[in-house]
């Protein structure tokens, strides 16, 4: 059995999952079901993960099968990854900006999605300019940036 202190961890996870989809500015409604859904959690006597693999956990009201999905894949991998890119919703080439210096998979969708950053060369014009450290999560120096381009360019950036 799985001690209170693991629904904690659970709704801890949601809640981090909602501010990371708050950040990204997704659905206010699929927000507020996270946040939802880890105040339930967080109040469960009885083991989330448990009553998810078991099937009960729809059954509580605000919970969906997505998100009790979600709850048996952290019982099973102890983390949810929620913003990161799938494939198919970016172009390969432009996934693969998550291993350039300072980037995460919220920034490359924003770049992509918002910015309509299609190339490297977009995206080196963009960091040249200065424009990109205007982004509040970037953690890299434009230096740093335009070396990883370099290196994504040559394929020794993987």
């Amino acid at each position: 059995m799985m001690s209170a202190s693991q629904n904690d961890m659970i709704a801890a996870e949601f809640l981090r999952i909602a501010a990371e989809l708050d950040d990204e500015g997704a659905n206010p409604y699929r927000i507020r079901a996270y946040r939802r859904a880890a105040g339930i959690i967080a109040r469960l006597m009885e083991d989330a993960g448990a009553l998810a693999l078991r099937g009960e956990l729809t059954k509580i009201s605000g919970i969906g099968e997505d998100l009790a999905g979600k709850v048996a894949a952290f019982y099973q991998k102890g983390r949810i990854e929620v913003g990161a890119i799938e494939p198919g919703q970016l172009p390969a080439e432009i996934a693969a900006w998550v291993n350039l210096p300072g980037l995460n998979a919220a920034i490359v969708r924003h770049l992509y999605q918002r910015l309509h950053i299609r190339t490297l060369d977009d995206l080196e014009a963009l960091t040249r300019s200065r424009l990109l450290r205007t982004l509040p999560e970037l953690t890299a120096s434009e230096d740093e940036i335009l070396d990883g381009i370099a290196r994504l360019r040559t394929g020794s950036l993987t």
